[in-house]
């Protein structure tokens, strides 16, 4: 076997591994990037870019129908064949042809193949042929093979031939009839996607009593509102026990709880995720295989000695978003060099659901932030009495929430839900993030106008 040697070993090349091996390679140290599919990684080509595009013509037009003299101009729905068609090109076809020069063209050697630990700084790599190769790495291996779709354990739902993620977001077809299991991000876009690319039937079964439960009660019910006024039959305290599909290529037939049934064409999981540390070689260096890995607040692998092993973005099951696995890497980056660079944190995480309306959160919710000893108080804002909202549009509105550390009198979170809501939510970040008191952006922070930024001169006066 083929043996090779550098400086950093990175394995996986979605964007917050390629951002590790360019940073590396750009700051002096040799660096190989070991990617088993396409580079480029679940966001661009079956996650973020493919769901976003999906659902961009239905906002845009929802958009466009509260705008007098807009609105009359709209004839009909939105293109199905086109969407589809703008979502090919996103993806770049499935190929990573423009991709892979990000990676090369900064002198990162890339190395095709399943890249997997073999003992203390030591990958071994094989390629498609069966053919394998051995890496070194003189100061680190960076582990960044992200997550997959993690299936329930229902009567009959693999045998059923599911959809994951991935085939959620490169159908080409639009299905029928379609059952969505799971309320969070993933399960409420994808269900409104379809519904609005021709789906005649959209049903959406979430186990919990809400939609988004790990967001403010008011952001899922202003969702399901959404979704149901858009068509998607809303299930919630909904837990399929049975699915069976009637034949090759028959329709699925689903089972509830209590006993009703749902019959769709398809059916789409998306009721969590799984780190694909299964076949990682994790095991070899003494931890569990199929787990997400631990890792500290410099994102070193906990349990492992010599600090040369770092994990980050979906395999550490830490907020699991694209933005915040290019945040560990930057993180990262900065202790594999030699830097005394900051240490994560995990009070400022920025999450948005792209459905019609928007729901842009950052930071703790009003329950996570009492778990955490705080005591807090509320705010809440009504973006539709904005003289903005006026501006954009018959019937803008949305709802807008500060939760704030009463003792430091700093905001430590904020939800907003509304159309184009996240162009709100960068500036809760950064008064997250730079710890500005609620008393100085009352007296300083000017909103321009006319806006929907003045939504926050009503929280604050409330704060």
């Amino acid at each position: 076997m083929p043996e090779s040697s550098f400086d950093v070993i990175v394995i996986g090349g979605g964007p917050p591994g390629i951002e590790t091996a360019v940073m590396c390679q750009t700051a002096g140290l040799s660096t190989a990037l070991v990617e088993r599919e396409l580079v480029g990684g679940e966001c661009h080509y079956w996650g973020c870019i493919p769901s976003k595009t999906l659902l961009r013509p239905n906002e845009a037009l929802a958009q466009a129908r509260k705008v007098p003299g807009a609105r009359e101009a709209i004839a009909g729905g939105v293109d199905a064949s086109a969407a589809l068609a703008r979502r090919d090109v996103n993806v770049d076809h499935w190929d990573d042809a423009a991709v892979r020069p990000l990676v090369e063209e900064a002198g990162v050697t890339l190395v095709r193949g399943h890249g997997r630990l073999a003992g203390e700084r030591e990958v071994e790599v094989e390629d498609s042929g069966g053919e394998g190769q051995r890496l070194s790495a003189r100061r680190a291996v960076v582990l960044a093979p992200g997550s997959a779709t993690a299936f329930p354990s229902v009567e009959g739902l693999l045998e059923a031939a599911p959809w994951d993620n991935r085939r959620g977001t490169d159908s080409g077809q639009v299905p029928a009839r379609l059952l969505v299991l799971g309320g969070g991000a993933v399960g409420v876009e994808l269900a409104q996607a379809w519904r609005s690319l021709g789906a005649n039937q959209v049903t959406l079964a979430e186990q919990q009593e809400r939609l988004l439960p790990d967001e403010e009660p008011f952001a899922g019910e202003a969702l399901a509102e959404a979704l149901r006024d858009g068509g998607v039959e809303v299930r919630t305290g909904s837990e399929v026990t049975r699915i069976a599909r009637e034949g090759e290529g028959g329709p699925v037939r689903a089972t509830l709880a209590d006993g009703s049934e749902v019959v769709a064409d398809e059916v789409i999981v998306a009721t969590g995720r799984r780190a694909r540390s299964d076949d990682l070689g994790v095991e070899t260096v003494g931890l569990e295989p199929g787990e997400f890995v631990a890792v500290d607040e410099r994102l070193r692998v906990r349990g492992v000695d010599g600090d040369w092993l770092y994990a980050i973005a979906d395999v550490t099951g830490i907020a699991l978003f694209t933005h915040m696995g290019r945040y560990h890497a930057r993180l990262a980056v900065g202790h594999i060099v030699g830097g005394d660079g900051p240490t994560a944190r995990d009070d400022a995480v920025p999450r948005v659901v792209f459905t019609e309306p928007q729901v842009a959160a950052v930071g703790l919710t009003q329950t996570q932030a009492r778990e955490r000893g705080l005591e807090v108080r509320v705010t809440t804002g009504d973006l539709g009495a904005t003289d903005g909202a006026a501006v954009v549009g018959e019937g803008v509105g949305g709802t807008a929430q500060l939760v704030i550390d009463s003792h430091r009198d700093v905001i430590v979170g904020a939800t907003f839900v509304a159309s184009d809501a996240i162009h709100l939510m960068h500036a809760a970040t950064l008064a997250i993030v730079g710890e500005a008191s609620v008393t100085t952006l009352r007296e300083h922070a000017v909103p321009p106008f006319p806006t929907v930024h003045d939504v926050w001169l009503e929280l604050l006066a409330a704060g």
